[in-house]
């Protein structure tokens, strides 16, 4: 500060620092204080975290890892105080899809919980457009232990994409028999050819009701947190396409390894599935 006030205004220097007057004026006079050992655990653990946790999961992490027990409203304080909170998502939904040809009924029924894996699986195919062209991603996912089972991109959303993906996942998971596989009524979905291809494998078709974005909502929060983490403030088309599927390929990976979630007890989809087995 003392170097800058030589060239610049206090007023200009603190409005490009965006610091109020008398945040400078009483750290002047009383000095910056050092971040106490509870406040360097948090800051580094959101650093490690890509700064993607909320309050209650650095809460948990805290306690595991430094073995600090502290009130989740103390957590929030402090990470308020030093603004890390973790970035919120832009809700937002697609157009309507196409003519159906064949429906199936909704098994799933909002039920999101699974006694066992391969008991119930959630899929959808949502834009990635961040690469010089746009790109469609389709993913299957677990309801026992939320695991990412199988994903495809494709610079298409045609009946290949779901289909790659599901012979993907059933090869993954040694052809579980009767699963129930739950999407959207989307025209690939819909298709004789995908729905001829779940008879055979022995699987169950599920489909959301037309226009209801919650009857899938766990894997349409998936592909939400995706765009958002993976491809915090990107802009579209601004990458190669390389370096997108990239991208997708580490945040799957980090996803299923590393990322703790509160239902599954503060453990990893892959932890709680080797616990559960």
């Amino acid at each position: 500060m003392e170097n800058l006030r030589r060239k610049y205004t206090i007023t200009l220097i603190l409005e490009v620092l965006d610091i109020s007057r008398a945040t400078y004026y009483r750290w002047v006079k009383e000095g910056i204080d050092e971040h106490s050992p509870i406040e360097k655990a948090i800051i580094a653990l959101c650093e490690k975290t890509k700064y993607r946790y909320g309050h209650r999961k650095i809460k948990h992490l805290l306690h595991k890892e430094y073995g600090y027990q502290l009130n989740r409203n103390t957590v929030q304080k402090l990470m308020q105080k030093h603004n890390l909170q973790c970035r919120v998502k832009k809700k937002r939904r697609f157009k309507a899809d196409q003519g159906p040809e064949k429906i199936a009924p909704n098994l799933l029924a909002r039920s999101f919980t699974a006694t066992a894996p391969n008991e119930k699986w959630v899929t959808d195919i949502t834009y990635i457009q961040y690469g010089s062209t746009t790109m469609y991603l389709a993913t299957i996912l677990d309801l026992f232990n939320n695991e990412i089972v199988a994903y495809k991109m494709y610079d298409h959303q045609q009946t290949p994409l779901v289909m790659d993906v599901l012979k993907a996942a059933l090869e993954a998971r040694n052809y579980p028999k009767d699963v129930i596989i739950h999407s959207d009524q989307g025209s690939v979905y819909t298709s004789y050819a995908y729905q001829s291809f779940l008879e055979e494998m022995n699987c169950q078709a599920s489909m959301s009701r037309r226009g209801n974005c919650w009857d899938n909502a766990v894997i349409e929060s998936f592909h939400s947190h995706i765009k958002t983490e993976a491809f915090a403030r990107v802009k579209h088309h601004s990458l190669t396409n390389e370096v997108t599927r990239l991208r997708v390929v580490a945040y799957m990976k980090e996803y299923n390894e590393e990322r703790i979630q509160e239902k599954l007890g503060y453990l990893t989809p892959l932890e709680f599935g080797k616990q559960a087995a």
